[in-house]
């Protein structure tokens, strides 16, 4: 019996269209990888990272190589006075004129952040230095109370008191064989600094978004960006620098910050800028207090993936054109929590985590996954190496940006790359 005669395959206009089409993103997504380095938008229409189903590609050899490049950029970056450049520009090889105190002491956090992973007589060195720096440039009140007077400032933001406060704790914390009599001057210093944020909250919770620099009365408009910074701050010195009496403070203020910042923002706009100004900061606080074990604290694990849903699916943080390292702050312990809970949303940040930095360590430049763009430089171009871009192909390097981005790749070492 003869086998049937095989028709012959017709290409009939859905085919042809469904193979042009998928032409189109073959050659969308090579190109984007070819000049950019950057293959998440191919990944994206590949792969079902949103479902949780993606391939891994990010690996922690990758995740320690940037840390220890960034970490170089950062201190070479550090000026002898112990502030920091505050951007170059690593192709005209250029420096900007301007500042931000706010992000001079989140820079000076990531350095104790950095010793804190690695902890390493030259970044001790260079937090100390730091340290000096702003207790060189800080006025104290008759009532104790102690604020940053950064040059040139009249009216700084109150998030510089936090950060420089939460520098402390994450040193103190990590110093192990620090001298008696310095570990007793910095717990001094940030008993002032964390007193001075006690003193800036607004009656609904919120903190005065800036202060006097001569006075340090705190005023102004709250911020959500200083009120998740001043958040943070309390709850790791309850937590790891012996301040338990923050806790009533603590409550409250995070109670009104989630309610505020978060739930009546997005009532008022889905994609609210509030809840992504507060986004990064109070997810890291969320997740403290969700792990703490303190009582009437549970509802923050929750808050903390709900956020989590937030930056994925309305603000879309995989779509960004621009840096992004600041959400993977809050991602990174939000799958961390949804791992320990056998939350199902685990998989799907796991994927997002990935595909997300993946894209960021193109922008590092002579970094272990540098573009086409980024790794066109010397390796002895110290003042270069390491700095992390805020766009693919801006080489503008701030010092913030890095900062924030080897903070999420130290939190993504110790809680997703694991081995």
């Amino acid at each position: 019996m003869s086998e049937p005669k095989s028709r012959p395959l017709r290409l009939t206009r859905g085919r042809l269209v469904a193979a042009i089409a998928f032409s189109i993103v073959l050659t969308a997504g090579t190109t984007a990888w070819w000049l950019f380095g950057d293959h998440t938008t191919f990944r994206l229409l590949t792969e079902s990272p949103f479902s949780g189903r993606c391939s891994r590609e990010v690996t922690r050899a990758a995740v320690e190589r940037s840390l220890e490049l960034g970490t170089r950029f950062m201190l070479a970056h550090q000026k002898p006075a112990g502030n920091f450049d505050y951007e170059y520009d690593w192709r005209a090889k250029k420096y900007t004129d301007d500042d931000n105190e706010v992000r001079q002491a989140g820079a000076l956090w990531g350095l104790a952040l950095l010793y804190q992973d690695r902890p390493t007589s030259e970044l001790g060195a260079a937090v100390e230095k730091g340290l000096a720096y702003f207790d060189a440039h800080s006025v104290r009140t008759p009532a104790g109370a102690r604020c940053v007077a950064y040059p040139g400032k009249t009216s700084p933001g109150i998030g510089t008191v936090a950060l420089v406060a939460l520098t402390y704790v994450e040193y103190l914390a990590a110093a192990k064989e620090l001298p008696a009599d310095r570990r007793a001057f910095h717990e001094t210093r940030l008993g002032e600094y964390l007193a001075e944020l006690a003193a800036s909250v607004e009656p609904d919770g919120l903190w005065f978004g800036n202060y006097d620099p001569r006075t340090c009365v705190a005023s102004g408009a709250p911020s959500p960006y200083s009120d998740g910074e001043a958040l943070l701050t309390l709850v790791k010195a309850a937590r790891y620098a012996g301040h338990p009496e923050l806790l009533p403070l603590i409550m409250r203020t995070a109670e009104a910050g989630h309610r505020l910042n978060v739930v009546e923002a997005l009532e008022k706009d889905p994609d609210s800028d509030t809840t992504k100004g507060y986004y990064q900061w109070s997810s890291m606080a969320f997740y403290e207090l969700a792990s703490s074990g303190w009582p009437d604290t549970a509802q923050y694990g929750d808050y903390l993936l709900d956020l989590a849903d937030w930056q994925v699916d309305v603000h879309k943080t995989l779509t960004r054109q621009r840096n992004t390292g600041y959400a993977y702050e809050g991602l990174v312990p939000a799958y961390d929590w949804a791992s320990k809970k056998r939350d199902p949303r685990a998989d799907k940040l796991a994927c997002v985590i990935d595909l997300g930095l993946g894209r960021l360590l193109s922008w590092q430049v002579g970094g272990p996954l540098a573009s086409s763009y980024t790794r066109t430089v010397s390796p002895d171009e110290r003042l270069a190496v390491g700095g992390v871009q805020n766009e693919a192909r801006e080489p503008a390097l701030r010092i913030d940006v890095t900062q924030h981005q080897m903070h999420a790749l130290v939190f993504a070492k110790n809680l997703v790359y694991k081995r």
